[in-house]
Parts: structure tokens; C-alpha cells; sequence
């Protein structure tokens, strides 16, 4: 790992800080996913009857 010198924290912080965010945006993301599939599901099999 190459010397941040003073600005170590600031630097992993801000990594720690993405790695969250992205995180936070996939976890979301998936979760939308899951609700927008079973709303489709519903809708196809309402329309087949």
C-alpha cells in the first residue's frame, strides 16, 4: 500500500464511504428488482385468465 502520509484517513475514509454507497445502491437496486418482478408476474397472470 503506497504512503498517504497525512492524508491517510481522508483517503480510506473516502473509500470506506463508496464502498458503502455502491453497496447501498446494489442493495437497492435488487430490492426494486424483486417488487417490479412480482408486480409483472401479477399483471401477466391477471392477463391470462
Amino acid at each position: 500500500m503506497p504512503d498517504l502520509g497525512i492524508y491517510a484517513f481522508a483517503v480510506l475514509a473516502s473509500y470506506a464511504v463508496t464502498l458503502v454507497l455502491l453497496a447501498g445502491l446494489i442493495g437497492l437496486s435488487l430490492r426494486q428488482w424483486r417488487v417490479v418482478k412480482a408486480v409483472l408476474e401479477k399483471v401477466e397472470q391477471d392477463g391470462q385468465d
